[in-house]
């Protein structure tokens, strides 16, 4: 869930900073812009669970899923515009959009971000907070 709410505030913030929408082709509608962003979840959270599953995850696994995610992201977006358009360059010229003006690199950063936090959980091996009766008595 980290992951999904800061690549949509990732991509609201490089859509405010480059003054335009994140996909803006006449006519092509929502459709590429929610299968790229189920894609990159999907990638990010196969990645994460790939790298949880080790005892000890190491953080070089982060920049990993990041990249991941983001090509993931491109690639299937560029594929449902072709598929919605059948146009070999309107889906290059969005591809390359995203590239330019900073929406793969918002998902990037967003990606590093939740992944590092993901695995610094389970490096730490943290639990859900307890109330003190809760607690098993140590005495």
């Amino acid at each position: 869930m980290s992951f999904f709410a800061l690549a949509v505030l990732a991509l609201g913030v490089a859509s405010v900073v480059t003054d335009s929408d994140i996909i803006s082709v006449p006519g092509l509608g929502p459709i590429p812009g929610v299968v790229g962003m189920l894609a990159a979840v999907s990638a990010f959270a196969a990645g994460l669970g790939g790298a949880l599953r080790a005892p000890h995850p190491s953080f070089l696994a982060a920049p990993v899923i990041a990249l991941a995610t983001a090509l993931i992201h491109l690639v299937l977006v560029w594929l449902s515009v072709l598929i919605a358009t059948g146009d070999l360059v309107t889906a290059t010229v969005v591809a390359g959009g995203l590239v330019q003006r900073g929406a793969s690199l918002a998902l990037f950063i967003a990606a590093a971000i939740a992944a590092w936090g993901g695995i610094a959980l389970r490096r730490t091996r943290s639990a859900r907070p307890r109330w003190p009766w809760e607690r098993e008595e140590d005495e």
